[in-house]
């Protein structure tokens, strides 16, 4: 009897860890070590669908991993990607500019670190057919490269990223649903970039939805972000509440569960 017991409770230990928990995961892009992290959803559900979380500038951060544990919460699988890999992690906003650039020049290398990032939530028991991608900021630019990169995913969802691509570049077709949450006083996307994306969108035959909050600018989702608009970059909590409600929407209509 006591045997059993003991067995028992520890079923309910592997349980509990297995599931609503996050869990870092080391992963490589050829000798290039990345560090991202893992949930389970609190409760599976036949259709196991997946999140993909792309941080912003810095790197994995508080609000990816807040985020992640939400989701777990609502049923989904979640896993953070890490973009930049061990030993360049930025160390200020000068660093982050500088390797954020990088990516954002070098498309192709970012769509690369999305797809091993992808594959990893894959891999931790999301549905490769039912998965939706979201990044912040620098990340939201990413979830918006998958989307152009053709990447198996049903939707995308940018919170306050950056918008546009180079006028070189072809537009292509884009089959994932696309939901672009904006500060409608973010100073960093001019009303040009924004016009040029939305014509993107319009070429690329694109189902998509842009939605702006009022007397919020960049980085809006971020508490960490600081309050102050003159900034540029600050939280605003009703813009916050707002767009996690609908990207909860969004998530309902894009993915089976």
């Amino acid at each position: 009897m006591k045997n059993l017991k003991i067995i028992f409770f520890a079923m309910i230990l592997i349980t509990c860890q297995a599931f609503g928990q996050l869990k870092p995961v080391q992963y490589k892009d050829g000798n290039q070590v990345l560090n991202g992290f893992k949930i389970n959803p609190t409760k599976k559900s036949n259709q196991n669908p997946g999140i993909l979380i792309l941080p912003a500038w810095k790197g994995i951060d508080k609000l990816s991993k807040d985020t992640a544990e939400s989701l777990s919460k609502l049923g989904y699988y979640a896993f953070i990607a890490d973009i930049y890999g061990e030993g360049n992690y930025p160390k200020d906003n000068a660093e982050a500019g500088k390797i954020a650039g990088f990516y954002k020049n070098d498309f192709l290398a970012y769509q690369k670190r999305i797809s091993l990032a992808l594959q990893q939530l894959i891999d931790a028991g999301a549905n490769p057919d039912n998965i939706v991608i979201i990044g912040y900021c620098f990340g939201g630019t990413g979830a918006l490269e998958a989307a152009r990169g053709h990447l198996n995913v049903k939707g995308i969802v940018s919170f306050h990223g950056g918008l546009g691509k180079d006028a070189a570049r072809p537009t292509e077709s884009i089959k994932a649903k696309v939901l672009v949450c904006h500060g409608a006083d973010d100073p960093y996307e001019s009303k040009e970039e924004i016009t040029a994306f939305q014509q993107e969108m319009r070429d690329s035959k694109a189902d998509w939805q842009m939605i702006y909050y009022a007397n919020a600018v960049h980085s809006f989702t971020n508490p960490e972000s600081g309050t102050d608009n003159s900034k540029g970059a600050a939280y605003n909590e009703v813009a916050a509440k707002r767009s996690f409600e609908h990207f909860k929407l969004f998530l309902n209509e894009v993915l089976k569960k």
